[in-house]
C-alpha cells in the first residue's frame, strides 16, 4: 500500500505554456505540476541549445589542469583511480580515452567491491606506487580519503582528486581537491555526478577555447550512461549531457555501447533514459557487484566489435548471475519473515543473514523496502564483521538516523534515500535497538507515497501519446518519467505470465479497454480479480514486436478503488507499533478509533469468514471484502478470533491464511488479552 499524491494543474498556466511554445498540451501540462512553468524556467528545460558554466568555475580546476598537463607533457606516469559502479566505470573510460587521446601515459585502476571496498585504500596505493606511478587522478571518490592520500604523498605519489560525493571537514592534502560540494567553491551548478566532474575537467584541458559540441559528440554517450546510472538529478548541466548522450547512443559508432545494446535487447530500438537505466545500467553495475568493473571499462573503450560483443556478453552473464544471487537471498528473507513476523512490524525492517554477498544487499534492501512500504536495512555478517546497506522512504533520512547510532558503526556514508555501512556482527543487536529508539523519537508517521502527475481518461492512451511525451526526455531524478492515473477501472481479465511472475491485465471504462502490464506482481499474492474496480498509476513506453510498435502501459501501483489507502496505513503503523510494545507518545490518541474494534466490526469479520470456511489473502483485500474496515483494526480482530480459538491464523509476508474453527460454546470477545491491552494503553493515552 501506498499514500497516492496527485499533483495539482494549473490548467490556463498549462494551456499558455502550450500555446506559446508549441508543445502539446499533455507536456505543458507535466511542466506546469513540476513547477517548471515560467516562460524562462520552460524555454530553458525545452532547448536544444548547449550550455555549460566555465569549468574554471570550480575550485582548485585551475590546479588540476596544471599538474594533468604537466604530467602528460613530461611523460609521466599516471594512474586514474576509479568505482566500480556505473558512474565510476564511465568516468575512468571518458578520462582515460581523453587523456591517451593527448598522448598522456595512463593507465587506470578500479577496486574491487568485496575485497577492497569503495574509494582509495593503503594496498592499492602501495602496489600503484610500487609500479611507478607519479600522478594519481581519483574519479568518483577521494573526497574522504585523507589518510590515504597522506600515504600516496610519503610515497612520491602526487593526487588530484575528482568528485562529487559530500566533503567531510577535512579535505585531502591533494594538489587538487576538484568537488563542487566544496562549501568554498563557486560553481553555480553543484548536481553533477562523478563522471560529469570528468566531463568538466576534460573541458578545462582542452583550455579557453574548448570546442564543446566536439566534446559531446565524442563522449556523451559515456557520460550519459554515468550520469543517469548515478541518480543525479537530470536538470541543468546533466540534463544537456543526458540528452546529447542519449541522441548518441540511438545512433552510436562505439562498439561497446553497440554490444550492449545487443546484449540488452535494444539494438536498432529507441533508446530511451529509462530503459538505458533498466538494461545498459544493470550490465555495467553487474561486473562491479561480482568484482569484475575492469571489464566494464575495457568493453567502454574497445574499438574490437568481437570482444566488444564477448565482454557485453560476460556482463549480461554476470546480470544474470547477480540476478540468481538476489533471488537466493531473497529467499533466505522470505523464510526469516515467515518465523518472524515482527522484522516486518518493526519502525525500519532490518534483516541479517551470514555471508550475503555485500555487492547485492542494496538492491535487495530497495526490493524489501518497495515491497512492504518502510525503510530496509540489509546486513550481511562476514564473521566478526558486516557490512550493511539501506534504502528509505521519502521523508524519511536515512543518513541522519545512521549517523545518530555511529556509535555502533565502524565506517558509514550515504544520504536521505541510501545509506551504507559496516559495523562489528556484535554490535548488530545494539544498533538495531538505537535505530528503532531514533524513528520513535521522530515527530511523525513515514507512509509510503506515490507521486501521480495528472489523472488521465483511458480513452486518450495511444501511441501518438507516448510520442508527445519524448519532448520531455530524459527522464530520470528531478524529472521522473511520467505517471499517470487511471481511476475506477473495472478488470475484465487477468492473465499471469513468466509461471505467474508477471500479470497481464485487461481493464475497461467507458468503452476504453486496454492492457497492463503488473511486472513483478506474483501470482500467489496477486490480490485484484476479474470484476474488481482498480485504480493504477501506469507508465506509458512502446513494446516493439516482429517489426511492428504497440502501446505498452505499466502498473507501478494499484489500489481498490476508493480504497483510503493512508487511513489504512496509520492503522497498520499503529498496530504494529502496539503490537511491538513501542512506546505509544499521547499525540496518537487521535489514530486509536481506527485500532479498536467494536462488536459489530467481530459480528462482520466472522460472518464474512464463516461463509467462506478458510481464506488466503492479503490483509488489504480482506479490508476491502468487508467495506474497507481500517486494517489496523482488522488486524486486531483476526489477533482476537484467534487468541479465543475463533479461527487458526496463519501469518505470510505477503498474505494471512485464516480458517475458522469449530466452536462449541460462546465466547466472551472482549476477554481476548489483545483487547484488554489495547483498553489498558487507550486509558494511558487519554
Amino acid at each position: 500500500m501506498k499514500v497516492w499524491s496527485v499533483a495539482q494543474l494549473n490548467k490556463d498556466r498549462a494551456l499558455k505554456i502550450s500555446e506559446q511554445f508549441g508543445i502539446p498540451m499533455i507536456c505543458a501540462a507535466l511542466l506546469d505540476v513540476r513547477g517548471i512553468n515560467t516562460p524562462d524556467a520552460v524555454e530553458e528545460f525545452i532547448t536544444d541549445e548547449v550550455h555549460f558554466d566555465d569549468p574554471f568555475e570550480i575550485k582548485d580546476m585551475d590546479k588540476a589542469v596544471n599538474r594533468i598537463t604537466q604530467a602528460v607533457e613530461n611523460g609521466e606516469k599516471i594512474c586514474i583511480y576509479g568505482d566500480y559502479d556505473a558512474d565510476g566505470v564511465t568516468a575512468t573510460a571518458l578520462l582515460f580515452q581523453y587523456l591517451e587521446t593527448i598522448g598522456a601515459n595512463v593507465s587506470f585502476y578500479i577496486p574491487s567491491r568485496a575485497d577492497e571496498g569503495y574509494g582509495l585504500n593503503a594496498e592499492a596505493v602501495k602496489s600503484l606506487a610500487e609500479n611507478h606511478v607519479e600522478l594519481l587522478i581519483t574519479v568518483d571518490n577521494g573526497i574522504s580519503a585523507y589518510e590515504e592520500v597522506e600515504l600516496a604523498n610519503s610515497l612520491g605519489m602526487e593526487v588530484v582528486v575528482t568528485d562529487h560525493h559530500t566533503v567531510p571537514e577535512r579535505i585531502p592534502n591533494a594538489v587538487a581537491v576538484v568537488n563542487p560540494h566544496r562549501p568554498d567553491c563557486k560553481s553555480r551548478f553543484k548536481e553533477l555526478s562523478g563522471v560529469g566532474v570528468a566531463f568538466k575537467l576534460i573541458m578545462a584541458l582542452e583550455g579557453e577555447y574548448a570546442d564543446v559540441d566536439m566534446l559531446l559528440e565524442e563522449y556523451s554517450d559515456i557520460a550519459a550512461i554515468g550520469t543517469i546510472g548515478d541518480i543525479v538529478n537530470l536538470t541543468g548541466e546533466n540534463r544537456v549531457i543526458a540528452k546529447h548522450g542519449i541522441r548518441k547512443i540511438n545512433d552510436s559508432d562505439r562498439a561497446g555501447i553497440i554490444a550492449l545494446l545487443k546484449a540488452s535487447g535494444y539494438y536498432e530500438k529507441d533508446v530511451t533514459s529509462t530503459n538505458l537505466a533498466f538494461s545498459v545500467v544493470p550490465r555495467i553495475n553487474a561486473g562491479g557487484r561480482l568484482g569484475l568493473s575492469s571489464k566494464s571499462v575495457e568493453l567502454l573503450l574497445t574499438d574490437n566489435e568481437e570482444y566488444a560483443l564477448s565482454l557485453a556478453n560476460n556482463l549480461s552473464e554476470d546480470n544474470t548471475e547477480r540476478q540468481k544471487i538476489e533471488q537466493d537471498i531473497l529467499k533466505d528473507i522470505d523464510m526469516k519473515i515467515r518465523d518472524n513476523p515482527d522484522i516486518i512490524r518493526n519502525p525500519i525492517i532490518i534483516i541479517d543473514g551470514d555471508n550475503w554477498h555485500q555487492g547485492v544487499i542494496g538492491i535487495i534492501a530497495a526490493k524489501i523496502k518497495g515491497l512492504f512500504g518502510k525503510a530496509c536495512i540489509i546486513i550481511t555478517r562476514e564473521g566478526e564483521n558486516a557490512k550493511a546497506s539501506g534504502r528509505s522512504i521519502e521523508g524519511f533520512a536515512l543518513n541522519e538516523a545512521i549517523f545518530a547510532c555511529s556509535k555502533y558503526l565502524d565506517h558509514f556514508g550515504g544520504h536521505e534515500m541510501a545509506v551504507g555501512f559496516s559495523l562489528k556482527s556484535e554490535n548488530i543487536e545494539d544498533f538495531k535497538k538505537a535505530i528503532f529508539d531514533y524513528y520513535d523519537k521522530c515527530d511523525k508517521l513515514f507512509l509510503p507515497t506515490i507521486n501521480i502527475d495528472c489523472k488521465l481518461n483511458p480513452a486518450l492512451l495511444n501511441l501518438e501519446l507516448v510520442d508527445a511525451l519524448a519532448a520531455l526526455e530524459p527522464f530520470g531524478a528531478g524529472n521522473p518519467s511520467p505517471l499517470f492515473g487511471l481511476y475506477n477501472m473495472e478488470i475484465t481479465d487477468v492473465k499471469p505470465l513468466s509461471n505467474g511472475k508477471h500479470q497481464r491485465l485487461t481493464v475497461t471504462r467507458s468503452g476504453a479497454v486496454h492492457t497492463v502490464m503488473c511486472f513483478g506482481m506474483e501470482s500467489e499474492s496477486f490480490p485484484y480479480t476479474k470484476g474488481d474496480k482498480v485504480d493504477l498509476a501506469i507508465a506509458l513506453d512502446k513494446n516493439y514486436y516482429k517489426d511492428n510498435v504497440y502501446l505498452s502501459i505499466i502498473a507501478r501501483d494499484i489500489r481498490y478503488s476508493g480504497f483510503e489507502t493512508e487511513r489504512h496505513l496509520k492503522s497498520m503503523r499503529l498496530y504494529d507499533r502496539f503490537v511491538l510494545n513501542r512506546d505509544l507518545p499521547k499525540k496518537y490518541a487521535q489514530y486509536f478509533p481506527m485500532l479498536i474494534p467494536q462488536r459489530e466490526d467481530f459480528a462482520k469479520v466472522y460472518r464474512y469468514l464463516k461463509s467462506l470456511g478458510a481464506v488466503e489473502m492479503s490483509l488489504e483485500t480482506l479490508s476491502y471484502r468487508l467495506d474497507s474496515i481500517p486494517c489496523g483494526k482488522l488486524r486486531t480482530c483476526l489477533d482476537a478470533m484467534a487468541e479465543l480459538n475463533l479461527i487458526s491464523l496463519f501469518e505470510g509476508p505477503k498474505t494471512l491464511k485464516v480458517t475458522v474453527l469449530d466452536v462449541k460454546e460462546k465466547v466472551n470477545i472482549e476477554s481476548a488479552p489483545i483487547l484488554q491491552k489495547l483498553r489498558e494503553v487507550e486509558k494511558c493515552l487519554k
